[in-house]
């Protein structure tokens, strides 16, 4: 598949901070960044690691990282330096208490528009039915979303088994009792299997109704539109039954964002200089990390080298991070 040029969203590009130019005085310090288990957070590691290196003049050094581990180590141990996207949902409270306490410095978030999760259409359905924008709107049209093993009902695909969203999303389909509208809840079984079917809907044109998340490659392959469930995420009802196994009565409810920020270490922030700086500053949205995913994904390239392309094809939205000088010392380096 060949990827279309994709242009950042002028209004995103707006809002974000203009870096005053200024001279980066050099690094020289060893710092180490996290790199986490999935494919965005891989890539940011990746790209902070080359615009240290090559812009500030720093060393740097990468160390495998998982959400939990690292955040106690950092907290505790003051190591790795800087875990570039971290998730904090599952840590909120305690990250409070080391910001308020000095032990951690909290940069910016990374994840401008938060890691979102839901249920998408495709966009050519979406507007080919102007009339669907709600998960609900979707339910009354099993028509559009027919299931491969069966045409005459509408399939909704769930997320991939042993992950939490395959709880929540199966309680979703009970409260929207999607099953007396004509809808069959499809166990996807794998990442693999549900990006397929995906693949497989957009190949023939058909509709998908289904789980998905963002940041992801398929959402930058795929132009998918994510839909409304009518309400707003209810944390006490998410937590009660939502996200329960075998809850009997679930209600109606909305997946949370996800919020991912980048974490620093004191002990770094407080020599780091303008370094520090950048990393309070540097923030992308999902529209372009999936662009960047999607070239990855179809490419087969490393986390680097995704890094690298982001460098070489988004310099209007990165340069806006870091003083003119810096920049000009990473654009000679590709």
């Amino acid at each position: 598949m060949t990827m279309k040029t994709f242009l950042i969203p002028a209004v995103f590009a707006a809002a974000l901070s203009t870096v005053t130019p200024a001279e980066a005085a050099e690094c020289g310090s060893v710092f180490s960044i996290a790199e986490m288990k999935w494919a965005s957070a891989g890539i940011a590691a990746s790209f902070d690691k080359i615009i240290l290196e090559k812009g500030y003049g720093c060393s740097v050094t990468i160390v495998d990282g998982d959400t939990l581990p690292t955040f106690a180590s950092m907290n505790e141990k003051g190591i790795p330096d800087i875990a570039s996207e971290y998730w904090i949902n599952s840590v909120r409270s305690l990250l409070d208490q080391a910001v308020n306490t000095g032990r951690l410095v909290q940069g910016a978030e990374i994840l401008a528009d938060g890691a979102v999760e839901g249920w998408w259409i495709p966009k050519f359905v979406a507007d080919a039915h102007p009339d669907i924008r709600s998960v609900e709107d979707a339910l009354k049209h099993p028509e559009l979303f027919p299931a491969e093993d069966d045409p005459s009902k509408g399939a909704v695909y769930n997320c991939p088994a042993d992950w939490s969203c395959q709880i929540s999303t199966t309680n979703l389909f009970k409260a929207l009792a999607a099953d007396k509208k004509g809808f069959e809840l499809v166990e996807t079984g794998s990442p693999e299997r549900l990006d397929a079917s995906i693949a497989r809907a957009f190949d023939n044109k058909i509709g998908w109704l289904g789980y998905y998340w963002a940041p992801t490659a398929i959402l930058g392959k795929y132009d998918m539109t994510r839909l409304s469930f009518g309400v707003g995420h209810n944390k006490n009802e998410w937590d009660r039954c939502t996200a329960v196994a075998g809850c009997v009565r679930p209600e109606l409810n909305s997946y949370p964002v996800s919020r991912a920020f980048t974490l620093m270490t004191r002990s770094f922030a407080s020599r780091a200089g303008p370094v520090t700086t950048y990393l309070k500053t540097r923030k992308w949205d999902n529209a372009t990390i999936n662009q960047v995913l999607a070239w990855q994904d179809e490419n087969r390239e490393s986390n680097e080298d995704a890094a690298i392309y982001f460098l070489r094809n988004y310099e209007s939205l990165w340069t806006k991070w870091v003083p003119v000088d810096v920049a000009e010392k990473v654009k000679a380096s590709l």
